[in-house]
């Protein structure tokens, strides 16, 4: 069983037990999150397509974690112009675990 569901933007394909890192979300460590944006979900052999989204299917995950990403460097430099522009950047993130996918009526 896996499911593609939405956040912040980006397409995840997740399954249960699995572990990845989302964009930062609000929310205390320990907390279950639920996610409604889901895409496509598939159980056994049964393919559930949302148009756009399923609206009876639900993913539950655990945040255990948030922190940075590893600092990127932006460089911008035009030669013999004297110009030189140096910029990092580090993205926050939440970790989460997938603990549960479900749809709840079987179509």
């Amino acid at each position: 069983m896996y499911a593609i569901f939405k956040n912040g933007g980006k397409q995840y394909k997740v399954k249960i037990g699995q572990t990845l890192r989302l964009e930062k979300i609000n929310s205390n460590i320990g907390n279950i999150i639920k996610f409604k944006n889901i895409l496509f979900l598939k159980k056994k052999k049964k393919i559930f397509l949302g148009n756009p989204i399923l609206k009876n299917a639900v993913i539950k995950a655990k945040i255990f974690s948030h922190g940075r990403e590893k600092k990127i460097n932006i460089i911008k430099f035009n030669r013999r112009k004297h110009y030189k522009k140096k910029q990092g950047h580090r993205q926050y993130y939440t970790s989460i675990k997938i603990q549960n996918i479900q749809i709840k009526k079987d179509i």
